[in-house]
Protein backbone atom coordinates (compact mmCIF):
# COMPACT_ATOMS: atom_id res chain seq x y z
CA UNK A 1 0.00 0.00 0.00
CA UNK A 2 1.33 3.44 -0.88
CA UNK A 3 1.43 6.23 1.68
CA UNK A 4 -0.24 9.54 0.94
CA UNK A 5 1.99 11.76 -1.20
CA UNK A 6 2.24 14.29 1.61
CA UNK A 7 2.69 13.25 5.22
CA UNK A 8 2.44 15.86 7.96
CA UNK A 9 5.79 17.16 9.18
CA UNK A 10 5.05 15.79 12.64
CA UNK A 11 2.35 13.12 12.54
CA UNK A 12 0.50 12.50 15.79
CA UNK A 13 0.36 9.09 17.42
CA UNK A 14 -3.33 9.03 16.49
CA UNK A 15 -2.54 9.68 12.81
CA UNK A 16 0.11 6.96 12.80
CA UNK A 17 -2.30 4.50 14.43
CA UNK A 18 -5.03 5.36 11.89
CA UNK A 19 -2.57 4.68 9.06
CA UNK A 20 -1.54 1.47 10.80
CA UNK A 21 -5.21 0.39 10.87
CA UNK A 22 -5.46 0.95 7.12
CA UNK A 23 -2.24 -1.01 6.53
CA UNK A 24 -3.56 -3.88 8.66
CA UNK A 25 -6.82 -3.92 6.69
CA UNK A 26 -4.84 -4.04 3.44
CA UNK A 27 -2.71 -6.87 4.82
CA UNK A 28 -5.85 -8.82 5.80
CA UNK A 29 -7.03 -8.49 2.18
CA UNK A 30 -3.75 -9.86 0.87
CA UNK A 31 -2.12 -6.54 -0.04
CA UNK A 32 0.48 -6.54 2.72
CA UNK A 33 4.24 -6.83 2.34
CA UNK A 34 6.00 -9.54 4.31
CA UNK A 35 9.14 -8.13 5.91
CA UNK A 36 12.13 -10.45 6.20
CA UNK A 37 13.49 -10.35 9.76
CA UNK A 38 16.80 -11.40 11.27
CA UNK A 39 17.95 -11.43 14.91
CA UNK A 40 21.55 -10.93 16.02
CA UNK A 41 22.91 -11.53 19.51
CA UNK A 42 25.97 -10.32 21.40
CA UNK A 43 26.66 -10.37 25.13
CA UNK A 44 24.03 -8.11 26.67
CA UNK A 45 22.59 -6.98 23.31
CA UNK A 46 20.04 -8.02 20.73
CA UNK A 47 19.51 -6.50 17.30
CA UNK A 48 16.51 -7.05 15.04
CA UNK A 49 16.89 -6.27 11.34
CA UNK A 50 14.14 -5.98 8.76
CA UNK A 51 14.37 -5.49 5.01
CA UNK A 52 11.84 -2.88 3.88
CA UNK A 53 11.25 -3.24 0.13
CA UNK A 54 11.08 -0.11 -2.02
CA UNK A 55 7.58 1.35 -2.13
CA UNK A 56 6.57 -0.07 1.25
CA UNK A 57 4.67 2.11 3.70
CA UNK A 58 4.86 0.82 7.25
CA UNK A 59 4.52 1.66 10.91
CA UNK A 60 6.86 0.48 13.61
CA UNK A 61 6.15 -0.98 16.99
CA UNK A 62 6.41 1.24 20.04
CA UNK A 63 9.21 -0.05 22.26
CA UNK A 64 9.29 -0.07 26.05
CA UNK A 65 12.85 1.20 26.45
CA UNK A 66 15.26 3.60 24.79
CA UNK A 67 17.16 1.96 21.93
CA UNK A 68 19.01 2.69 18.70
CA UNK A 69 17.84 2.39 15.11
CA UNK A 70 20.43 1.79 12.39
CA UNK A 71 19.16 2.52 8.90
CA UNK A 72 20.76 1.91 5.51
CA UNK A 73 18.81 2.76 2.36
CA UNK A 74 16.41 5.48 1.31
CA UNK A 75 13.34 6.07 3.47
CA UNK A 76 11.18 8.94 4.65
CA UNK A 77 10.52 8.35 8.33
CA UNK A 78 9.05 10.15 11.29
CA UNK A 79 11.79 11.23 13.71
CA UNK A 80 11.62 13.27 16.86
CA UNK A 81 12.41 16.25 14.59
CA UNK A 82 9.56 15.51 12.18
CA UNK A 83 9.45 13.66 8.87
CA UNK A 84 12.90 13.25 7.33
CA UNK A 85 14.19 11.54 4.23
CA UNK A 86 17.17 9.42 5.18
CA UNK A 87 19.49 8.26 2.43
CA UNK A 88 22.56 6.13 2.89
CA UNK A 89 23.42 5.26 6.48
CA UNK A 90 22.03 6.78 9.68
CA UNK A 91 21.70 6.05 13.39
CA UNK A 92 18.59 7.34 15.20
CA UNK A 93 17.95 7.11 18.92
CA UNK A 94 14.41 6.20 20.01
CA UNK A 95 12.75 7.08 23.26
CA UNK A 96 10.33 4.69 24.98
CA UNK A 97 6.89 4.76 23.35
CA UNK A 98 8.05 6.34 20.08
CA UNK A 99 6.02 5.04 17.16
CA UNK A 100 7.43 5.60 13.70
CA UNK A 101 5.92 5.64 10.25
CA UNK A 102 7.92 5.37 7.07
CA UNK A 103 7.87 5.07 3.31
CA UNK A 104 10.80 3.30 1.66
CA UNK A 105 11.94 4.88 -1.61
CA UNK A 106 14.50 2.09 -2.15
CA UNK A 107 15.14 -1.21 -0.40
CA UNK A 108 16.11 -0.26 3.15
CA UNK A 109 17.64 -2.24 6.00
CA UNK A 110 16.41 -1.13 9.44
CA UNK A 111 17.98 -2.50 12.62
CA UNK A 112 16.89 -1.85 16.19
CA UNK A 113 19.52 -2.43 18.88
CA UNK A 114 18.40 -3.17 22.43
CA UNK A 115 19.93 -4.03 25.76
CA UNK A 116 19.49 -7.71 26.58
CA UNK A 117 21.09 -8.09 30.01
CA UNK A 118 19.83 -11.65 30.51
CA UNK A 119 21.07 -12.73 27.05
CA UNK A 120 17.58 -14.00 26.24
CA UNK A 121 17.38 -15.65 22.81
CA UNK A 122 13.74 -16.77 22.82
CA UNK A 123 12.21 -14.38 20.26
CA UNK A 124 8.72 -14.39 21.82
CA UNK A 125 10.13 -13.54 25.26
CA UNK A 126 12.32 -10.81 23.78
CA UNK A 127 9.42 -9.26 21.89
CA UNK A 128 7.28 -9.32 25.04
CA UNK A 129 10.05 -7.60 26.99
CA UNK A 130 10.91 -4.98 24.34
CA UNK A 131 7.67 -4.04 22.55
CA UNK A 132 4.52 -2.45 23.95
CA UNK A 133 2.09 -4.62 21.94
CA UNK A 134 4.10 -7.65 20.85
CA UNK A 135 1.01 -9.54 19.67
CA UNK A 136 0.63 -6.98 16.86
CA UNK A 137 4.08 -7.66 15.39
CA UNK A 138 3.89 -8.95 11.83
CA UNK A 139 5.83 -12.12 12.65
CA UNK A 140 3.16 -13.08 15.18
CA UNK A 141 0.20 -12.05 13.00
CA UNK A 142 1.49 -14.13 10.10
CA UNK A 143 2.18 -17.11 12.38
CA UNK A 144 -1.44 -16.99 13.57
CA UNK A 145 -2.72 -16.86 9.99
CA UNK A 146 -0.43 -19.72 8.98
CA UNK A 147 -1.52 -21.84 11.94
CA UNK A 148 -5.21 -21.29 11.20
CA UNK A 149 -4.94 -21.97 7.46
CA UNK A 150 -2.72 -25.06 7.56
CA UNK A 151 -4.60 -28.38 7.52
CA UNK A 152 -3.95 -30.61 10.49
CA UNK A 153 -1.33 -33.22 9.77
CA UNK A 154 -2.60 -36.72 9.22
CA UNK A 155 -1.02 -39.23 11.56
CA UNK A 156 -0.21 -42.67 10.08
Amino acid sequence: MQAPAVLPHTPTREQIERLEGELLRAEAQGAGVVLDTWHHFADGLVARTILIPAGTCLTGAAHKAEHLNVCCGDITVWTEDGMKRITGYAVLPSLPGAKRVGLAHADTMWTTVHLNPGNEQDIDKLEDALVEDAEQLQRRRLALIENTTQPESIQP
